[in-house]
């Protein structure tokens, strides 16, 4: 991608963002999937070890 195309790429993106309603932002944000802390902080591996110690019980 040149440096160009980047260019156009993030002005656009800025503008759609800034032509959106407080509605239509907050709705976007709802939408996006919640992380949990585990897989977000420190990936899938304390999860899979999470997974393992239960299934263990």
């Amino acid at each position: 991608m040149k440096k160009s195309e980047y260019a156009q790429y993030l002005t656009e993106e800025m503008m759609k963002h800034m032509h959106m309603t407080k509605q239509e932002k907050l709705e976007k944000k709802q939408t996006k999937p919640s992380k949990k802390s585990s897989s977000y902080w420190f990936g899938l591996l304390p999860f899979a070890l999470k997974m393992l110690k239960k299934r263990r019980r």
